[in-house]
């Protein structure tokens, strides 16, 4: 009897496992990102995803280089990459994840609706590539809560959690004048 409840344990486990490793996705080159994002340069903060769980999980890839335009005042002698652009690139990872599951996503944008808990830990400089790990929080249809944290080397550069909607990318959605 402890045989078969043993074999079933694996089974579920097995199949748990199986299940996962389908909804993972290698990864995603830039000519791809740029299927899915809208955003272009000088504002695309993502360069490759590494890796990508449906609906879960994204480990995505910034390679900081010293021609960002942002360095030029930020800081012209020790420049340092803002802050508030490592919580766009977290939010732009949770957006490719969850925009990949968004069949008319070309008629739809991602837009931010909060930052909780943003901590910057260490200064991220010329050089240095973020890892940016998203997990997703909570999920419905046209709304989500990701933590992010962004790593260089290892160790914790920044972390927030995001609230984000999907929202019509028709001319004029999201104006002032329709919140009113």
């Amino acid at each position: 009897m402890a045989d078969v409840l043993e074999t079933g344990t694996n089974q579920i486990a097995t199949d748990a496992v199986t299940t996962e490793a389908a909804d993972a996705k290698s990864a995603i080159e830039i000519g791809e990102i740029l299927k899915i994002l809208p955003h272009r340069y000088p504002f695309l903060l993502i360069d490759r995803v590494l890796e990508l769980v449906r609906m879960k999980r994204i480990v995505a890839l910034k390679n900081v280089t010293v021609t960002e335009p942002f360095f030029q005042g930020h800081f012209p002698d020790k420049p340092i990459m803002p802050g508030v652009l490592i919580v766009e690139a977290i939010a732009q990872a949770g957006g490719l994840l969850l925009l990949t599951e968004v069949p008319n996503r070309d008629q739809m944008l991602m837009v931010f609706t909060g930052i909780e808990k943003a901590r910057f830990r260490r200064p991220v400089v010329p050089g240095d590539q973020l890892r940016i790990e998203v997990e997703v929080r909570a999920w419905r249809v046209t709304a989500a809560r990701l933590e992010g944290k962004a790593y260089v080397n290892g160790k914790v550069a920044a972390e927030a959690t995001v609230t984000c909607r999907l929202v019509p990318r028709a001319a004029g959605a999201g104006s002032a004048e329709e919140s009113e």
